[in-house]
């Protein structure tokens, strides 16, 4: 009988921990090891008993330690905290392994919607026609470096084979192993010693996509394939993308040399395993002509490779993979310029398309399968065709993006300097859009080359102009979507066709002979609350205009991207899921008035306050009518290396991504209404929730001074953990700072305002009864989906810490005015909360993620504790290195411990 849950984790817990001490005994000799450990007992004691004797028995303790016991120490809890995740995640895989009995497995979901009457056919067809995308970006909230995350990897696959290994024997030899790799990850710096530049930010998504995607992904498509009974043709419906080098919003270091490199460096990586497996393959096919037939097609693809040696003379399958390597080889080098550790045997043209590729595989395969049999149906074959179907020769689609007020900038410009017009940016709206829809309408460009741009233009056109290079270079597929940041007019979008004409990615066509047409659609993305309330307004003119339904009536969709992190930071998190919950309904009903389907793209982050929480519940609490079948999200910092580091956690997120998208698609209310009583207890509760944040984060003077000295923001700016600015301004302003470190602020003081405030003053102010609220809970997904996440939010809280970082407000009426509201607002959103859950302490109807939460909290706490004390000293002018590298240690293990921060 499998033991529960908690109890799993703290047997895996202790037997890591137990290794992770033994090699402090070791390496730093007892002293060390007592000292750390008594520390953590004390912790421990403290948050088993609460006592005011234990409390003062852990603040002496940490009090004591000098400046490098202090980082060392902290350096210590960062990594048990690593250690922790590792057997946390080691548990995961093990219910992964459940198959698909699991509800958030295809297979389950199939077997849901049958119950539901909805048939096999139905999914089937369902699929043929979905798209689901989880999309990598370089957010940075990732504090982990890729050698700690490959030192983790390393360990928790050793920790998989002790759980499997046979006697005592086995399990001592993997131990020993463990003890070494463990030895390592110890003596491994957890900090950058460098800012990360764009091409590590590359290199960091190329390794997700190389150790889990790549393999990963086929193998999935294989089993579905037999899930669905073996559907013909099924289509490659899950499909990975990447904003990394194409992201240019608020990032100056996005130019169109990274554009290149990010394209190159994706294709490198796919084109390798393609020549891996197909050599391979041709290693592993040595079927003789003499005792087996093939059919014509093979036979002239065999012909074709002109292979000389006359040790394959006789064999077809390895004569026919000796010319798709080469021509493999020569794509390759085309398209990397990079040499090949294998070379080929002889020189080929290198394919057109992958679709080139693909033909050429499926006639080995057919001749396999017609003149063998079904069981190569199965195998390295056909997966590495589902590979090329899915990647081609771009790997992930790289999305494009840049803010509205760059593309207005840029396009006034290029209209002055060709004496279009000599004021763009002074138009009104109408003015706008009737001189960009003229501009499109003809094969005139603006761009000239004997003529001198700002630096901003030619930055701009210069990416614009790589941009057409991949198009062409790495196909169809490798760019699709130009994601337009701060959206607020169709002029807008409409400048982004502009743009797009200039490089020859947009032509007007020849009317009335022929459209016009694109090779990039123009995607507008909502994200403040005024931009969410007005943007089925905006969709609607968009769509309404005879140029863009000719440009998207090939295709039949729009894809709208809506932000989750600054509609929170602008108005509370319950308001902001509101808003973004009735746009998306609304976005769906004008999509489908105009005949069209709408694909939304959801730009969620990994804390709560950002869209963060269980990606399967938010899936099934989204609309009816605004998923069927297609979905795009974004997958940001740590929550990246949580979910794709690990093959096999990839596969069960990838599944599990999979099938909350059929489920939803098949449910939900009728065209994506809600119940009338639903929809007004709701606009209560966001109205009184937006009220009462507004004024406290926007309406308190002082209040941007208080949320600078109560949280670590000053000092995660110098964290090495991303290339793109932490604010969009110099000055101190809630307007320039960006959301994610807002929201990671937060959370490291463990305030994590941005994922609860406002509630408690919500349903006060509401005055809807707590048992309306309860049975709303216990009816609606998209209801209690929220609530669960503002409850796991407030669980990994904690005020009496919050309240120690308020001290470091020099301010000192600030601090007691703001931190007061702070504590009395959470005090009313926990009583909400569990009066409308029904529950008498927080996660008492989830006890295995309490168990998971309260376990980290021993490990912590101590670390938030010393941060405060190494800040104090650093804002009162101690320049000791060591200090800062105390606090940047401490930021990783609290980062760690809470796990979705940014």
């Amino acid at each position: 009988m499998t033991s529960p849950v908690p109890d799993q984790l703290r047997e895996k817990v202790r037997f890591l921990g137990r290794v992770l001490g033994d090699v402090i005994r070791a390496e730093d000799g007892e002293a060390v090891f007592n000292q750390i450990e008594e520390t953590r007992q004390a912790s421990v004691t403290f948050h088993r008993e609460g006592t005011h004797h234990a409390a003062e028995a852990m603040a002496s303790r940490l009090e004591a330690l000098s400046l490098p016991e202090t980082v060392r120490f902290a350096h210590s809890f960062a990594c048990f905290l690593q250690i922790t995740n590792i057997a946390e995640d080691q548990i995961q895989r093990h219910r992964g392994r459940g198959g698909d009995s699991r509800p958030d497995t295809l297979a389950g979901a199939v077997r849901t919607l049958t119950g539901e009457g909805v048939s096999l056919d139905q999914v089937v067809d369902l699929l043929q026609h979905a798209l689901v995308s989880p999309v990598i970006t370089a957010h940075p909230s990732e504090v982990r470096r890729k050698s700690v995350l490959d030192r983790v990897g390393a360990i928790a696959d050793l920790l998989d084979a002790y759980d499997h290994a046979h006697g005592e024997a086995g399990r001592a030899t993997i131990e020993r192993e463990l003890m070494r790799q463990v030895a390592i990850f110890w003596r491994t710096r957890l900090l950058r010693s460098v800012k990360l530049g764009v091409g590590d930010e590359i290199e960091n998504a190329v390794s997700y996509f190389e150790r889990s995607f790549l393999p990963e992904l086929p193998k999935l498509y294989a089993h579905w394939v037999e899930v669905l009974e073996n559907p013909k043709g099924l289509n490659s419906f899950l499909r990975v993308g990447s904003w990394v080098g194409g992201d240019r919003d608020g990032n100056p270091f996005v130019t169109a040399d990274v554009l290149r490199q990010a394209i190159g460096r994706q294709s490198q990586a796919a084109l390798r395993m393609y020549l891996e497996t197909v050599n391979s393959l041709g290693a592993e096919l040595s079927l003789s002509g003499r005792l087996a037939q093939v059919t014509p097609g093979l036979q002239a693809l065999a012909d074709a490779a002109h292979d000389a040696s006359p040790h394959r003379a006789d064999e077809p399958y390895r004569q026919a993979l000796t010319g798709v390597y080469a021509r493999l080889a020569a794509t390759y080098g085309l398209l990397t310029d990079e040499p090949l550790a294998r070379p080929p045997a002889a020189k080929a043209e290198p394919y057109d398309s992958p679709d080139d590729l693909k033909a050429d595989l499926e006639t080995v395969l057919e001749s396999l399968v017609v003149k063998h049999g079904e069981v190569f149906s199965r195998g390295p074959l056909p997966d590495l065709i589902r590979a090329v179907d899915t990647f081609g020769f771009h790997l992930a689609r790289l999305d494009l993006r840049q803010n509205s007020a760059v593309h207005a900038r840029t396009c006034a410009e290029l209209l002055k300097v060709a004496g279009v017009c000599l004021d763009y940016e002074a138009l009104d709206e109408d003015a706008r859009r009737a001189l960009l829809i003229a501009e499109l309408s003809h094969g005139r460009l603006l761009h000239s080359p004997f003529a001198e741009y700002s630096e901003e233009t030619t930055r701009e056109y210069g990416v614009l102009t790589a941009a057409a290079e991949v198009k062409r270079l790495y196909g169809r597929d490798a760019i699709r979507a130009y994601i337009v940041s701060n959206t607020q007019s169709v002029s807008d979008l409409l400048e982004v066709y502009l743009l797009l004409k200039e490089v020859g990615l947009y032509s007007p066509g020849d009317p009335p002979k022929t459209r016009p047409s694109t090779q990039i659609f123009a995607e507008p993305l909502f994200e403040t609350i005024g931009d969410l309330r007005a943007a089925p307004e905006t969709f609607k003119a968009f769509l309404a205009l005879p140029l863009i339904r000719q440009l998207v009536e090939p295709i039949g969709l729009q894809e709208v991207m809506i932000g989750y992190s600054d509609s929170n930071k602008d108005g509370s998190y319950l308001t902001s899921t509101w808003e973004l919950y009735q746009t998306s309904r609304e976005l769906g009903r004008v999509a489908r008035d105009e005949g069209l389907r709408l694909q939304l793209f959801h730009g969620r982050g990994g804390a709560v306050g950002r869209g963060g929480g269980s990606s399967f519940e938010a899936i099934l609490a989204q609309p009816g009518g605004t998923v069927n079948g297609r979905i795009r999200i974004t997958e940001q910092g740590e929550v990246v290396a949580n979910k794709y580091a690990d093959p096999e956690l990839a596969a069960q997120s990838l599944e599990t991504l999979t099938a909350a998208a059929v489920l939803a698609s098949f449910r939900g209310e009728a065209e994506g209404e809600v119940a009338e009583p639903h929809a007004k207890a709701m606009a209560a509760l966001s109205q009184g929730s937006f009220a009462a944040y507004r004024a406290l984060v926007h309406d308190t003077p002082g209040f941007v001074d208080y949320f600078y000295g109560a949280t670590p923001i000053s000092e995660i700016a110098d964290l090495n953990i991303g290339s793109r600015p932490t604010s969009r301004q110099a000055n101190r302003t809630l307007g320039g700072l960006r959301a994610i470190p807002w929201v990671f602020s937060w959370a490291q003081s463990r305030a994590m305002l941005p994922g609860w405030y406002g509630f408690g003053s919500a349903v006060q102010a509401a005055g809807i009864p707590v048992e309306e609220l309860a049975e709303l809970h216990a009816t609606w997904p998209f209801f209690s989906s929220a609530l669960a996440n503002m409850e796991m939010v407030l669980v990994k809280s904690d005020l009496a810490i919050a309240g120690r970082y308020a001290g470091l407000v020099e301010d000192r009426a600030l601090a007691e005015s703001v931190f007061g509201r702070i504590r009395a607002e959470w005090e009313r959103t926990c009583e909400a909360l569990l009066a409308i859950t029904r529950q008498s302490a927080l996660l008492d109807n989830n006890p295995d993620l309490a168990a998971a939460i309260r376990s980290r909290l021993p490990y912590i706490d101590p670390l938030n504790h010393l941060q405060i004390e190494l800040i104090r000293r650093r804002r009162r002018g101690d320049e000791d290195e060591a200090v800062k590298e105390g606090i940047h240690l401490t930021i990783n293990g609290v980062a760690a411990g809470l796990r979705n921060t940014g």
